[in-house]
């Protein structure tokens, strides 16, 4: 029995570093450039998923090492295939949808970055908050504020709604390694759909 706990402590710490690793790539403020090929990667890229665990109390030890190596390089592909999803911090102003125009350049440059991808490639627009305020409250903001990306996208730069989702994360998605009360989660992110 202590064997398949500290596997099972091996594989959901390397299942961690997989899911998380290489994952997001966060524009730190809206003056940074955004470049619209490497956009365009990120939104070709999907992220390592991880569907079920299954431990058998009868498997060998060697099988055992071997999925430990598995999933170890399953974390290392996920790394080295770089970010599947783009954050930005797209500033809005206060308690409002409403896309402040420092967000527009960049915003813009994804915009281009989408059109470099196929024409039946989806794209999912994630909105997030930060920490503070309550659950209900930041997820209908989280919504608002990505569906007001989605529709700068389609009526600026004409791409079509449909293959544009928003969806609303609330605050229950930090970045990584970040206080979840930080500024910096108040951002949208782009994902290939």
């Amino acid at each position: 029995m202590p064997r398949i706990l500290s596997l099972v402590a091996v594989l959901l710490s390397a299942w961690t570093l997989s899911a998380r690793a290489g994952d997001v790539l966060v524009v730190r403020s809206a003056g940074d450039s955004v470049d619209p090929a490497e956009v365009a990667q990120i939104l070709t890229r999907t992220p390592v998923k991880m569907r079920s665990l299954r431990l058998l109390d009868d498997a060998p030890a060697g099988s055992a090492v071997a999925a430990t190596a598995a999933v170890a390089a399953a974390a290392a592909a996920a790394q080295a295939a770089g970010p599947s999803a783009l954050s930005l911090p797209v500033p809005f102003a206060f308690d409002s949808a409403e896309i402040l125009p420092g967000a527009k350049a960049q915003l813009d440059a994804v915009a281009a970055g989408i059109r470099l991808l196929p024409a039946t490639q989806k794209v999912v627009i994630e909105g997030h908050t930060d920490a503070i305020g309550g659950d209900a409250y930041n997820e209908m903001l989280s919504t608002r504020r990505a569906e007001s990306v989605r529709r700068y996208l389609a009526a600026v730069h004409g791409i079509d709604a449909g293959r544009l989702e928003a969806v609303g994360k609330g605050k229950d998605d930090p970045l990584p390694g970040r206080d979840p009360k930080a500024g910096e989660n108040r951002r949208v992110q782009f994902r290939g759909g």
